[in-house]
């Protein structure tokens, strides 16, 4: 973008921001319960937004509310699978024998490490992603995951495909 269009796309931008933040953070409070996790979204909300930022297509947002809502909603539903993904990881520490507790450093390598594998499989189908996550976490065969998923033994061959093409792609595009 030429620097020209950059700062046009900034006017907009700034714009926007200043019109809507109050709104958009109001907005996510209400869905959130944590005034300081909506100002977190929003800001996010905003820095996607600048990330892709065309001078034009700032400008020519007609529903800025809805344009806002639509990229504040997946940032929040990523952002709660997150803690999803967090709390299920803090719930099987407390099950585990004293003995092999993990450090601090550890959990949160691990706790990192698993919602980075979260995001890489979050485009995947369901089924494709749980018989990924059979085979990669819970070190099952093609074969138990095929009997335990009700599925051929080529259609958890063909899951995955899909799940390691899936995560090369991402890794790829980073």
């Amino acid at each position: 973008m030429s620097s020209r269009a950059d700062g046009a796309a900034g006017e907009a931008l700034g714009n926007l921001y200043t019109l809507h933040r109050s709104w958009l953070v109001a907005w996510l409070q209400c869905r959130l319960n944590s005034r300081e996790g909506a100002a977190d979204i929003a800001q996010d909300t905003f820095m996607r937004i600048w990330a892709s930022a065309k001078a034009q297509a700032l400008e020519d947002i007609r529903e800025p509310r809805a344009y806002l809502r639509t990229v504040a909603q997946r940032l929040m539903v990523n952002h709660l699978e997150r803690l999803s993904v967090e709390r299920a990881y803090l719930a099987s520490l407390q099950h585990l024998p004293e003995e092999t507790a993990l450090s601090p450093e550890a959990r949160a390598i691990l706790l990192e490490t698993l919602i980075e594998l979260d995001a890489l499989l979050a485009g995947l189908p369901p089924k494709i992603r749980t018989a990924f996550l059979l085979s990669q976490l819970d070190g099952l065969t093609y074969e138990e995951i095929a009997t335990r998923m009700h599925l051929s033994v080529r259609t958890v061959t063909r899951y995955m495909a899909q799940g390691f093409r899936q995560c090369l792609s991402i890794m790829l595009d980073s």
